[in-house]
């Protein structure tokens, strides 16, 4: 069971806070998505997704070469009213709208071929 103070260090950290808003928004992604949205290295992205995964606010399945990640839907009904509030507050600023528009610019995202391979 995750607890508010675990919670709010997952948040506390940018990188981890870029990535819950977007899994939060767009429900499932992959590390090479993430990692393309974010314009930053895979290493970096997934040593944070780990953290996160550890503290079991997200959860990954593996399918092929990819790991995709989603927040846990386990989780109590106050977190998943954190992330709403966040999610809401984060969107207008400039670096979610960024991630955002790089996310949508990657094209055919369901072949991703060429991000993820």
């Amino acid at each position: 069971m995750i607890t508010p103070t675990t919670l709010f260090k997952c948040l506390s950290d940018e990188t981890r806070l870029r990535c819950v808003v977007l899994l939060h928004k767009e429900g499932r992604l992959c590390v090479c998505e993430l990692t393309h949205a974010l314009d930053l290295l895979q290493p970096k992205i997934s040593r944070h997704l780990a953290q996160l995964r550890q503290s079991n606010l997200v959860l990954d399945s593996r399918e092929g070469q990819w790991v995709y990640y989603q927040i846990n839907p386990e989780l109590p009904a106050w977190v998943f009213e954190i992330l709403d509030v966040t999610a809401m507050q984060f969107a207008d600023h400039l670096k979610h709208q960024q991630d955002s528009d790089r996310l949508q610019a990657m094209g055919d995202r369901p072949e991703m071929i060429k991000y993820c391979g």
